[in-house]
């Protein structure tokens, strides 16, 4: 279950379609800023193939600048080795 929190910065002018387009998508929970243009995005995906697909989305969005990691978790996987996803 890799859980991650992201600082999204919208293009100019454009946070409340922003807010929009994550509110849309699977496994996004967000939280805007009320005095910055600002979103803090924290997603929850079940396993580690949705996640990818979720990046992916991501990536698409049209009134997004970018996207910083703040953290990111992701449980071990079965034999007790971290994943990718650990920070």
């Amino acid at each position: 279950m890799p859980i991650f929190s992201y600082l999204a910065i919208p293009k100019t002018e454009a946070k409340e379609k922003l807010c929009i387009e994550l509110s849309a998508l699977d496994h996004c929970q967000i939280m805007p800023a009320d005095n910055q243009d600002i979103v803090v995005l924290v997603t929850d995906t079940p396993d580690e193939s949705t996640e990818k697909r979720l990046q992916e989305r991501l990536k698409k969005l049209q009134h997004l600048q970018s996207l910083s990691m703040a953290f990111g978790y992701d449980e071990k996987n079965d034999k007790g080795e971290q994943t990718d996803h650990e920070t």
